[in-house]
């Protein structure tokens, strides 16, 4: 049977437990910030991207739609129809793009997910220190 005796007191002992605990706190409070503001970087260039392809697009979008609607026309089909027909198959493939992106920008993105892993792996270890 090995007895390890530690010489310090029980409040030494207390003490130091609480500065470790302290420091800890504060490196995975540190850690958090840090992910946190590079995922926030992260989505504001995506979010920038986004606006710059939808400034650009969407006028050669309006001309692309425009020239569907004349071609249906000019194939014989009545102009209302033939608008109508072309602002569905609008509407349709913009909800399918927004919800792609729209998923892709959820706010579960945004966690600071190896905070979390080092905060659960910090637990596990102090439940096998005081077994």
């Amino acid at each position: 049977m090995n007895t390890n005796h530690d010489p310090r007191s029980i409040p030494e002992l207390l003490k130091t437990f609480a500065n470790d605990l302290t420091t800890l706190l504060r490196q995975e409070m540190r850690l958090a910030r840090t992910e946190t503001s590079e995922k926030v970087s992260e989505m504001t260039g995506a979010v920038g991207l986004l606006a710059g392809a939808a400034v650009l697009a969407i006028p050669g979008l309006v001309l692309l739609l425009e020239a569907f609607a004349a071609m249906f026309v000019a194939n014989g089909m009545q102009e209302h129809w033939a608008l109508l027909l072309v602002s569905v198959f609008a509407l349709v493939l913009g909800a399918i793009l927004f919800l792609v992106g729209y998923g892709r920008i959820r706010g579960t993105n945004l966690a600071p997910d190896r905070t979390l892993h080092q905060i659960r792996r910090d637990a596990q270890v102090a439940k096998e220190q005081v077994k």
